[in-house]
Order: C-alpha cells, then sequence, then structure tokens
C-alpha cells in the first residue's frame, strides 16, 4: 500500500518508477490483512496532522486516483472511532491537539457510550491479563470513566482492492511494476546506491531506491548498509486479529464503532458478515513475537492468544458468542522502536525509506506517497534534510507537518505507548 501510493506521487512529479514485489501482485502482503482502521488517536501533534491529512484521501478516493470509468473503488466506511477513557489516562494532552487541530470530537459519559452500544458492559475490567492468569475475571465493578469519540473516524473495506486501486492509477501515471522477483541486494558504489540486484542475478540500476518493504523493510536496510546511521531501527512482529459473531440482537457491522480499550487490553473494529474484528492493544502481560525471518512464522493461530483476546472482548460485549476454535489471521507487523514509523532518507545517497508502518499507518497512504515524493525531490535537489527537516504541507487540510517527527536519527519517543496505538 505504502509503495504504491509513493509510486503514484512520484510519478505525478515526472519520475519513473518501478515497484518490485516478491509476491504475486500488489497488497499480497501484510497489506492485505490489514485492519485498515482510519482514526486520529496518536499522542504527537505530527502523527495525528498525518493521519487527519489521511482521511481525506479516503473521503476523496476516486477524485484522486482520477481513473475515471467504471472502476470498483474501496469503500470508507465511517462509523466513527472509540477511545474508551482509563481510570488514570483521560487523554488530554491528545484532545489538546485535537483541538488545536481541529479534530471533530465528543466526550461522551458513560451512560451515553452505553446509551449507543447497549451491548457493552460498563465496568473497566482492568487491568487487561492473559486467559491463563488465575486473576483473569478478578477485575471488580469499578465502572467504566467514559469514551472520546471521533465521528469521522472508520475504515476502509478492503485494504486488498485499495491497492489495486492505487496500481491501476500508478500505471495509468505511466509506473511499471515486476512481480514474483525478490530482491537480494542493494546495489551501491561511491556512497551513492546504483538500483538492485534480483535473486535470479539480474541487476536493475537506478539512482534511486525507496524501502518500502513493510515487514522485510529491516531486511533491506541490512542489504543497502545503512542501519548503523539510524537511532531508530525496525523489525517484524507477529500478530493475530480474530473474528467473532456479532450479538444475536445487535448487528455490529451495521451499528458497531470501531473502539481502543485499554482498560482490557484490545482493540475492536466492524468486519464484514456481521463479525467484530478483535486484536491486542499490546498491555504489558501480552508477549510480543520478534521475528528474525520474514518468510518463516507461525501462521496458525495460537489458541492461548484467541482465548485472551476473545474473553476479554467477552467482558466489554458478555453476549458475544464465541466459536469452539480460533478464526481470524496471523501476519507480521513493521515496527520501529518507538512505534512511530519513518519517512526519511539515509545515509547512502539515494536509498529512501518508507518504514516502521504497519499496524497504524494504512490510513496515511495517501499522504505519505505525497510527503515521500516531496521529500525524495528536495532531497535530490540538494536539500539538506538532516539540517533542516522538510516542513510538509498536507493537500487537504493545509497542516503542517515536521518530516522530523519521523527521522531515521530522532530520539526515542519515551512517551509512546510502544504499542499499536503509536
Amino acid at each position: 500500500m505504502i509503495g504504491s501510493a509513493i509510486a503514484l506521487a512520484l510519478c505525478r512529479r515526472g519520475y519513473r518508477t518501478l515497484n518490485i514485489d516478491k509476491n504475486p501482485a500488489a497488497g499480497f502482503g501484510s497489506t492485505a490483512n490489514s485492519c485498515a482502521v482510519v482514526r486520529f488517536s496518536y499522542s504527537t501533534a505530527n502523527s495525528i496532522k498525518l493521519a487527519f491529512e489521511g482521511y481525506h484521501y479516503w473521503k476523496n478516493w476516486a477524485s484522486f486516483l482520477d481513473l475515471g470509468g467504471a472502476i470498483d473503488y474501496a469503500q470508507y466506511i465511517q462509523c466513527g472511532h472509540l477511545v474508551i477513557k482509563t481510570a488514570a489516562d483521560d487523554r488530554r494532552d491528545m484532545l489538546n491537539h485535537f483541538r488545536s487541530i481541529g479534530i471533530p470530537f465528543e466526550e461522551w459519559s458513560r451512560e451515553r457510550l452505553l446509551a449507543r452500544l447497549p451491548i457493552f458492559d460498563g465496568a473497566r475490567h482492568a487491568p487487561p491479563k492473559l486467559i491463563d492468569d488465575p486473576a483473569f475475571w478478578d477485575d471488580g465493578d469499578e465502572p467504566l470513566a467514559g469514551a472520546i469519540f471521533t465521528p469521522v473516524a472508520g475504515y476502509v473495506n478492503d485494504p486488498l482492492l485499495a491497492t489495486r486501486n492505487l496500481k491501476q492509477a500508478v500505471r495509468a501515471a505511466g509506473g511499471r511494476f515486476l512481480f514474483k522477483r525478490p530482491v537480494a541486494g542493494i546495489l551501491r558504489s561511491a556512497g551513492r546506491v546504483r538500483g538492485v540486484k534480483l535473486q535470479d542475478g539480474e541487476e536493475l540500476h537506478s539512482g534511486i531506491v525507496v524501502n518500502a518493504a513493510g515487514p522485510y523493510s529491516f531486511v533491506v536496510n541490512r542489504m543497502a548498509g545503512v542501519e548503523d546511521g539510524m537511532s531508530i531501527k525496525t523489525r517484524a512482529l507477529r500478530r493475530e486479529v480474530h473474528h467473532l459473531p456479532s450479538p444475536e440482537a445487535f448487528s455490529f457491522e451495521a451499528d458497531g464503532i470501531i473502539a481502543s480499550d485499554t482498560n482490557i487490553g484490545i482493540y475492536i473494529r466492524p468486519e464484514s458478515g456481521n463479525k467484530i474484528s478483535v486484536g491486542s492493544g499490546d498491555p504489558g502481560c501480552d508477549e510480543k513475537i520478534w521475528i528474525e525471518d520474514p518468510d518463516n512464522f507461525d501462521r496458525n493461530i495460537s489458541e492461548l492468544q484467541w482465548k485472551t483476546q476473545v474473553f476479554r472482548l467477552s467482558k466489554r460485549i458478555p453476549s458475544i458468542p464465541i466459536p469452539n476454535s480460533g478464526v481470524g489471521v496471523v501476519d507480521l507487523y513493521d515496527v520501529a522502536d518507538d512505534w512511530t514509523p519513518i519517512y526519511d532518507k539515509s545515509d547512502l545517497d539515494g536509498f529512501y525509506m518508507a518504514v516502521g508502518t504497519s499496524g497504524h499507518q494504512f490510513k496515511n497512504a495517501g499522504t505519505v506517497g505525497a510527503l515521500m515524493a516531496e521529500l525524495i525531490d528536495a532531497c535530490e535537489g540538494g536539500h539538506d534534510q538532516d539540517a533542516t527537516p522538510l516542513q510538509f504541507t498536507g493537500h487537504y487540510t493545509k497542516l503542517a507537518i515536521d518530516t522530523g517527527a519521523f527521522s531515521r536519527r530522532r530520539s526515542l519517543n519515551t512517551a509512546s505507548s510502544f504499542s499499536v496505538r503509536g
């Protein structure tokens, strides 16, 4: 998704582009299993601005692509997003950013939340625990503190179709794609990238290479020899998202809302077929399984994580039907050290990075394409990105985004949630 968006923005600036993918088609990697949630619930201003600009691309998806004709477009489902408050964190900093940036939001009392979602239980059920913890059900009955609702948030119904849409637009703009051709090396000489070497030995020469390899990003960065110049690096993280049927008396597909609930350590999203998708919010008790070889990891749903996530959900939605066996998807996230992406140049001239993007950057594809194209254009024209980070202005929102916030050389954001929340 990210690579296709960057290619489209570069093509529209007059560059000739070639997207190289080891998979058989665009979007067949981790993109296909993205939850594709569009939300603004970050703790830093630049991440919120990036996401708000990204929302406008989905709102104007067909006009942005400019394909015309009878195209089957991915659809943006604007169901809204809830951040359920905890006793200790009412997200004041985030709300102050919302006010200054102009993000529409509402603060809901516990009573309003339960009136809107009567299937919800109104207790906190905190802190999150694993299902094999003997104290899993010992939560008490302290009431929820309420929630923050952003009405224009939502999700993209088909991430694979969205990527195919981008691919069509790239081809219409003159860009090309090369599938089933893994990259085995990065060519370089005299301090500059010179292209890529494919697994079959073919060399493709270019003075500009962009790493948008998702969970393989750290592999490609090591090929290029650029990791030593990065204070923030990326790794591949194994993830599970599970699907459950909606409660019998409530259509979550039609009437549900995306929700982030750190009280019980999960997030949920309406799913086609009147289902609910549930993923981990990365509480401290959940094991993080880092993957050294993205071609070799367990794609089977684990019994422990399945039971943990669905029974956490049953605390919030007691009427949820729980199947006897796990149903869902297992894939990899591309995660930066502080869960904020890297959109930057590298110490190798001509080699650029749009990495650390999985889990919470699908929503930003349109923005990232435009930002990376402008950054590449500026750096190739002599701009010193490290000394003076580019100030990128959003096409739709006109908000100024400091690209230094996404630098490979930034300091670790110790205030990060170190989770999918970013």
